[in-house]
C-alpha cells in the first residue's frame, strides 16, 4: 500500500546525497541526470532565480530507498525529474505532491524521467488539478560499448577558451532550438533555450568540460560538451554543429575522441537522444553507443 510509504522533501543537495547516494550508485546510469543535479547544487549551490529546487526520497515500509526524483528545471513548466521507482512507491510520491500543492499551492506543470513511474504520478497529479496528461517528448539514454572509430575529417578538437564564451554560449542556446526543429517539432517546443545562461558557461569552463572542433585556422566549426562525472558515469552532451558546417562528419568526431578519452579515464560514457531525431541516433549508434532506457516528458494542461 502506498500509505505505508515515506516521502521526504528536501533542498539540501548535501543531505539529499548523504541520505540517497548509496542509492544513486546502484545504478549511475539511469541516475545520472539526478546525480549530476545534485553534486552539482552541493558544490556550487542551487541559482538563486531558480523558482524551485527541492529533492525527494521515497523509502518502502521497510525503510530501504525506493525511488529519488527532484524538481530543479530552469525552464517552464519547471518540471519534475523522476527515477524509476514501484508502482506503490510512485503512487505515494503522487499523493505527497497533492499534499504539497493544497499546502503551498505548489502546482505541477510537467514531469520527465523513467516509466512506468513518471505516467503513474502524472496521472495522480493531473487528476487532482483537472488536467490531462500530454507526451511532449520521447528520449532515449544510451551507454557507449566499444567505441567505433569515426571517420577521419580537418581540423582537431580543443578546449573552448574564456574569450569564446558567448560563442558557447550561443552555440549551445541554438543547440536547444535546432533539436526540436530536427524532431519535427516547434523550435520554441519544450525546453527554453535563454534558460542558459553565461554564469552556466562560465561553470562548465571551469570544470573543463567544453570542447570546439577547429579548422585549420583555429576557427571553431563544432561544439561538444559533458557533465562532470558523478559516481564515475560522464553524460556527453550538448552537441551542436552549425548550420553550414552539418555533413562533414563533425559531431562524429569530436563526440568519438570526448567518447575516448572519458572512458579512458575510467568513466562510463552515456548520452540521451530524442526519439524523433533519426539522424543523432544514428550518429551514436555508429559511435558504439547502445540504448539503456527509455525517458518520456509530459505536460499537465
Amino acid at each position: 500500500m502506498s500509505s505505508e510509504y515515506d516521502v521526504w522533501f528536501t533542498d539540501d543537495a548535501s543531505a539529499f546525497l548523504a541520505r540517497a547516494g548509496e542509492h544513486l550508485a546502484q545504478d549511475p546510469v539511469t541516475g545520472t541526470v539526478v546525480s549530476t543535479t545534485a553534486q552539482r547544487f552541493a558544490d556550487t549551490g542551487a541559482p538563486e532565480d531558480l523558482p524551485y529546487g527541492w529533492f525527494v526520497v521515497v523509502s518502502g515500509p521497510t525503510g530501504e530507498i525506493d525511488g529519488v526524483a527532484m524538481r530543479t528545471a530552469p525552464f517552464p513548466p519547471y518540471p519534475l525529474y523522476l527515477l524509476a521507482m514501484s508502482d506503490a512507491g510512485a503512487e505515494a510520491l503522487g499523493h505527497a505532491l497533492v499534499a504539497r500543492s493544497e499546502d503551498t499551492g505548489e502546482e505541477i506543470g510537467g514531469i520527465n524521467g523513467l516509466r512506468p513511474a513518471s505516467d503513474i504520478v502524472a496521472g495522480i497529479v493531473a487528476a487532482h488539478a483537472g488536467n490531462e496528461v500530454q507526451v511532449s517528448m520521447h528520449s532515449r539514454l544510451h551507454e557507449l560499448g566499444t567505441l567505433s572509430a569515426a571517420r577521419p575529417v580537418a581540423g582537431s578538437l580543443r578546449p573552448v577558451r574564456a574569450d569564446e564564451a558567448e560563442l558557447a554560449l550561443a552555440w549551445i542556446r541554438e543547440f536547444f532550438l535546432d533539436a526540436n526543429e530536427q524532431a519535427g517539432r516547434d523550435r520554441n517546443d519544450g525546453h527554453h533555450a535563454d534558460h542558459f545562461s553565461r554564469a552556466d558557461i562560465e561553470q562548465k569552463l571551469a570544470d573543463d568540460v567544453l570542447r570546439f572542433w577547429v579548422d585549420e585556422d583555429d576557427r571553431p566549426v563544432h561544439l561538444t560538451g559533458w557533465n562532470p562525472p558523478a559516481y564515475e558515469v560522464a553524460r556527453v552532451g550538448p552537441v551542436f554543429t552549425p548550420k553550414e558546417q552539418r555533413g562533414k562528419g563533425l559531431a562524429s568526431a569530436a563526440v568519438a575522441q570526448v567518447s575516448a578519452e572519458l572512458q579512458e579515464a575510467g568513466n562510463r560514457v552515456i548520452l540521451f537522444t530524442d526519439q524523433a531525431n533519426p539522424t543523432s541516433n544514428a550518429i551514436y549508434q555508429a559511435l558504439g553507443y547502445e540504448a539503456v532506457a527509455d525517458t518520456i516528458e509530459l505536460r499537465l494542461a
